[in-house]
């Protein structure tokens, strides 16, 4: 009789190497056929765009060289910088307290910061400035004194509004309507629990607005004051209608007397790019600098963002140089 212990065990079942046949597929990346099209069409438009410009005798690119450094160009792109610093400032420093009193629970304060944000966002720039360049035909004279009673200081509009002064106060009068609508759009964006809990903490309503509130709004307030800059820096050139020397003025002094009315415009307009790129950059730093506490990690700068794009082009050189160098699965024997 044959019993268990005489059974020899039986032999493992042989497995067959796997072959070529038995691989995983390679993925292969979805053919976007329209985003190739789409991006060949642009790059073939951006090629010919280019090709008019610098291939077009019009432009006499030599002269814009030319008088890109002169020292008028330079004088007025300096007053150009100094009057939308001025502007900027002066203007959110009006702006913030008109914000505060449209936000206020006073009525005569509320109706007065709407009344002045009505009277100035409904009046063309152009218009404020001609006005406050003529205010000497309706006003002669500026003093100060008891209403309805004497003078004690006075002094001749003529003398005291220059073009400059005048292109200054017109300019900041038209930013600090916006610029208090820009404030109140910020503060209102801020959450009432915030306020709810610092007056639970007891803080008065100033410290509240200064510490909690504000630099919540900051966040939401960098990013159009940022819009208002730009558009400030180049709202200035409409000054020359005042005869302010600022860029363009300048630019215009010296096609008026070589009458290269192109080149000169295009070096007004490289400058305001130029100026315009460095305010953008510091836009975006300024955006990610408010960005720290409301998004766990903060947007990549254009520098970390092409290291991680040459990141991973590497990644993707070194796996595909490795692939190639590995032996095939069940190849010759």
């Amino acid at each position: 009789m044959v019993t268990s212990s005489d059974t020899a065990p039986a032999p493992p079942a042989l497995r067959p190497e796997p072959g070529p046949s038995d691989a995983l597929p390679p993925i292969v990346p979805r053919r976007r056929v329209g985003r190739l099209l789409s991006a060949a069409a642009g790059l073939l438009f951006l090629a010919m765009a280019v090709h008019s410009v610098v291939r077009n005798d019009a432009f006499q690119w030599d002269v814009v060289g030319r008088y890109f450094t002169t020292a008028a160009v330079v004088d007025g792109l300096l007053l150009t910088l100094w009057l939308t610093a001025a502007v900027m400032v002066l203007g959110f420093l009006l702006g913030t307290p008109l914000a505060v009193m449209r936000l206020s629970a006073n009525p005569v304060l509320r109706a007065l910061a709407w009344g002045y944000v009505w009277i100035f966002r409904s009046t063309p720039l152009l218009v404020q400035l001609l006005f406050w360049f003529n205010i000497g035909a309706l006003y002669p004279t500026l003093g100060l004194g008891v209403p309805f009673g004497p003078q004690f200081v006075t002094v001749q509009t003529v003398n005291l509004l220059g073009p400059t002064l005048t292109a200054v106060i017109g300019l900041t009068l038209h930013e600090a309507a916006y610029a208090a609508e820009v404030v109140r759009g910020g503060i209102l964006s801020v959450d009432a629990g915030q306020t709810e809990a610092a007056q639970a903490l007891g803080l008065s309503r100033s410290r509240t607005l200064r510490r909690i509130v504000v630099p919540q709004a900051m966040r939401s307030i960098v990013p159009t004051a940022g819009n208002m800059l730009i558009g400030t820096l180049k709202g200035t050139s409409i000054v020359s209608v005042l005869a302010v020397h600022d860029l363009l003025y300048s630019v215009q002094l010296v096609y008026n007397q070589t009458y290269q009315v192109i080149p000169l415009l295009m070096v007004a307009t490289l400058w305001y790019v130029a100026v315009t790129t460095v305010l953008s950059a510091g836009q975006f730093y300024v955006e990610r600098y408010y960005a720290r506490g409301t998004s766990r990690a903060l947007p990549p700068t254009p520098l970390q963002r092409l290291r991680g794009h040459l990141a991973a082009a590497g990644t993707r050189l070194r796996a595909a140089t490795a692939a190639d160098a590995r032996p095939t699965i069940g190849g010759d024997r």
